[in-house]
């Protein structure tokens, strides 16, 4: 039997042949856009990201300028990539870069390792992608590529087969030619070597795969141990006067943190108490289509109560927190939470009306 050329020169020639170069961060490449990219990534397709990426670098082409903006506005472009304690961390860490890295990306990894939001396998893709400098990665799909290759059992989600896949990867990784080395992994994983279906015969490395080998490709990676996923219900009121709708900004952290989104009330009861309490003169318009949003931890189901208000004082109205009255027709650029987008897209027909 031919022995195999090394796993890396494997990879490397495939990439050549095949492997994606021409992604928006790929050109005129800088620790910058590789980051941004990085980050969008994270449980997120390429084909979901492209359109978003495209508009957050127009908006913010360089580091001072995510900096300097409000948070509002780099959620408003966030808002349907969904996971947004990404979005807040690349903001804050655009902050940390300009305050102590005078705008300039930091290139030493235990730096760029301390940045909110970064974990170990994003600080080495940045640095060697932009920089070409010997960093193993292991995000999801180079997590599969090497659980199939060296028929790594176990869920990776646990620590010590975590550490298994970090040593392979380690010991794997090139010091030459590692830019083409990591985004080949990644391609890799997304395209041929995919969960359900993977394309063996099209692999660099099948010939020593020990899950191909053995006819075992789809029993790796270990799948997450399943739990039942619980139910909760929230009532979301939807308080309109005329084209706008009232709208409250969450706190920071949490679900939906640093988001906008409609008054939530555990139950019906709760929130008549609420209208009750504020004294607002309305009339009870109708209960709007509900609807089931999942998280990853728990289903929320969520009941939309829309409710015309008559006359109003501003000051009667969510005095604690941060709130606005939000243009249907003429939005303001605000960061939205998935369940805000959803109440909000089904509103014209019902205001409309008025």
């Amino acid at each position: 039997m031919i022995k195999p050329a090394p796993f890396s020169d494997r990879i490397i020639n495939w990439y050549d042949k095949y492997g994606r170069k021409h992604l928006p961060w790929q050109l005129n490449k800088t620790p910058y856009k590789v980051w941004v990219s990085e980050i969008m990534l994270q449980q997120t397709q390429v084909s979901t990201v492209i359109p978003y990426y495209l508009k957050f670098m127009e908006r913010f082409p360089n580091i001072d300028s995510l900096a300097n903006a409000p948070q509002d506005e780099v959620l408003h472009h966030w808002t349907g990539l969904g996971y947004y304690a990404r979005a807040r961390n690349l903001h804050k860490s655009a902050q940390v870069i300009r305050d102590e890295y005078a705008s300039i990306f930091p290139n030493d990894f235990d730096n760029v390792l301390a940045l909110p939001g970064i974990g170990r396998s994003t600080a080495g893709a940045v640095l060697s992608l932009s920089l070409s400098q010997h960093h193993s990665i292991l995000d999801g799909n180079v997590k599969r590529v090497l659980a199939r290759h060296g028929a790594i059992e176990g869920w990776p989600g646990k620590k010590p087969v975590e550490n298994k896949l970090w040593e392979l990867t380690d010991k794997l990784t090139p010091a030459v030619n590692v830019q083409k080395y990591n985004q080949a992994m990644m391609d890799i994983g997304a395209s041929i070597c995919s969960r359900s279906k993977p394309l063996c015969s099209e692999c660099p490395v099948a010939l020593d795969c020990k899950a191909q080998l053995a006819g075992r490709q789809t029993e790796y990676p270990g799948k997450k141990p399943k739990k039942v996923i619980p139910a909760k219900s929230a009532f979301m009121l939807v308080l309109s006067r005329g084209d706008e709708v009232f709208l409250e900004k969450r706190p920071p952290t949490g679900i939906w943190g640093g988001l906008w989104c409609f008054p939530e009330f555990s139950s019906h009861d709760e929130l008549n108490s609420y209208l009750n309490s504020i004294g607002l003169a309305f009339s009870l318009k109708e209960e709007l289509a509900g609807f089931r949003h999942t998280f990853s931890h728990f289903h929320l189901d969520v009941s939309p109560i829309n409710v015309e208000v008559k006359s109003w004082s501003d000051n009667q109205i969510m005095e604690d927190k941060p709130s606005l009255w939000y243009n249907l027709p003429h939005p303001p650029k605000v960061g939205l939470a998935a369940a805000t987008e959803r109440i909000l897209a089904s509103l014209g027909s019902v205001l409309i009306k008025e």
